[in-house]
This record gives C-alpha cells, structure tokens and sequence, in this order.
C-alpha cells in the first residue's frame, strides 16, 4: 500500500478509506490474509484521482472510476496499444549534425544563423529531444568552454537569449487545452538554470496540456501565492542545484483544501528527503509523460 500512495501522491489512510467507502482497494489476495494492489486496481486509482484533480467531490470521482473499469477480481490487465515511435535519426547523425551547426553559428555571433538552426532543429526534432540532442549539449559545453572568464561568455548568453525565444515560439496558445485545471511549472527561489521549464511547458503545450509558467524564479511566499490563485492540478517545481532545492517548499504551495499533485523535477533534488506526497521526475521526458497521464490519460 505504501508504495501505491507514492504512486498517487496520497496518504496511505487515504487509501484505505477509499476502499471502505467505495471499494477502490486492492483486489489480488496473497497466501495470508492480506491483500495486494493489481495493476487495474491502480488503473481506478489513477482514474479517480484525474477526475478529482479536474473538479469532482470524491465520492463522483469514486463512482466515475468504477465505471469506467468496473470491478472484476483477478482480470488481467489488458494494455492499451502503445503508439507507433518516431523515426530516430541513424546513430544521432541529425543531431548531431544540427549541434555542431548551432555551435557554429553561436561562435561567429550570427543571431540570424542560430536563429535559423534553432528553429530547424525543434521543427525536425520535436521540443524535448531538440532540447536533449542539441539544445543542452550545445549550451553545456559552451558555458564549459568559457567558465571562469569573461572574454567569450557573450557567446553563451546570446546563444540563451535565442533559445528562450525559440522555446516560447514553439509553444503553442492552446484555445481549448485537454486539462481543465492548469499545470503551474516554475523553478525553485534563486534558480539560475530556467531555461528547461521553458522546453517542460513547450513539450507539454505541443500535447494540448495547458501550463502556467513562471520561468523567473519566485521567492517561496510568492510561489505560494500564485499557486492558490492558479488553483492547478499539479505544480511541478524545478531544481539544478542541490543548494537551492528545499522539500519544505511543497509543504508551502499545498497549503489548505486544494487538490494538486506535487512533482519535483531536476537533478537538484534528493529523493530521501522529499515528502512523501511528492513524485520524483527523473528528466524532461519523464516529466511530460508522466504529467500528461495523471491530467488526462493516455496520449491523443
């Protein structure tokens, strides 16, 4: 049970009420007298937790839940047919070859040409593995090249500059989003390294999951109050730094009677240390799809 409240991002005594009062609990028995979660007892959970987070009092999520996958005990699970993957470029020759391009042009000064490679590589790519390919690599190892002086460093700030620019281009105004209830993406206090919630909200907007970002970074009691005010269904809070990645902050931004599911995100966070109400986000892509599953299911 421990486990599946992690999952969920809920109190194991929630669960346990969930199933004295409405029969979502665990259905497989094992040799003693306990009983285990099965894979379509989590597939309810997770059903009645996406309707709560869109607005339905628990007991109308509960009854949405059961009707849609109705109790069976000991059905296999039968999985939805994954989609067809996207053709990946041979051996990473495409991105490579648009990172060793983009470098170029950065090196030179020609805003015009990283404008162009930019867009080029997000169009041909897609946001996250744009970003992962090309993008980061890039920006990595040009802050490594000039780390520590200041003659070069304008090379790596304009190379920032267009990059927020190219990641809020592609960022789509969607006029009716799947979720009905926004997802608030924004970086802990005193985070230098924003530009991935750009590339989360960017991926996120292109799946037609509608995001409140804030990429500057807010103080805590700031982000608390932007967070009861946008009344999200989840907040994905986003950490480079260890220094700066504090677990206390979701207890902030969770404050009162409002339902959101709390993600931590970034190589700044230390899994033993966050509340346990918190999901762990290992990247960018994990991010994206684990954020669009628990708003609105299955990919469209």
């Amino acid at each position: 049970m421990a486990s599946v409240a992690r999952r969920l991002g809920v109190a194991p005594s929630t669960l346990r009420t969930w199933d004295r009062r409405y029969g979502l609990g665990p259905s497989r028995h094992t040799d003693g007298r306990h009983r285990r979660y099965g894979s379509s007892d989590i597939d309810r959970l997770e059903l009645m937790q996406r309707a709560l987070l869109r607005g339905a009092s628990t007991a109308e999520a509960a009854r949405y839940a059961l009707e849609q996958l109705p109790r069976t005990d000991g059905e296999p699970r039968v999985e939805e047919p994954a989609a067809p993957p996207e053709p990946a470029p041979d051996d990473g020759e495409v991105p490579t070859r648009l990172a060793r391009r983009l470098s170029t042009a950065a090196l030179a000064m020609d805003v015009g040409a990283v404008q162009r490679m930019l867009a080029e590589a997000l169009a041909e790519l897609g946001v996250l593995p744009a970003w992962s390919g090309v993008i980061e690599p890039v920006l990595t190892a040009l802050g490594a090249r000039w780390r520590g002086v200041s003659a070069g460093a304008e090379v790596e700030y304009l190379l920032a500059e267009c990059v927020y620019a190219a990641l809020v281009r592609s960022t789509p105004v969607l006029d009716v989003p799947r979720n009905l209830r926004p997802v608030l993406v924004a970086c802990v206090p005193d985070e230098r390294d924003t530009m991935p919630v750009y590339a989360l909200t960017a991926a996120l907007a292109g799946r037609r999951i509608g995001a409140q970002l804030f990429g500057v970074p807010l103080p805590a009691e700031v982000l608390a109050v932007a967070v009861r005010r946008s009344a999200p269904a989840a907040v994905v809070l986003w950490a480079h730094r260890r220094a700066g990645a504090d677990p206390r902050l979701f207890a902030r931004v969770s404050r009162g009677r409002q339902r959101s599911r709390l993600f931590a995100c970034g190589p700044g966070w230390d899994p033993a240390v966050l509340p346990g109400k918190v999901e762990l986000l290992a990247d960018l892509p994990a991010a994206a799809d684990r954020v669009e599953h628990v708003l609105v299911g299955a990919g469209r």
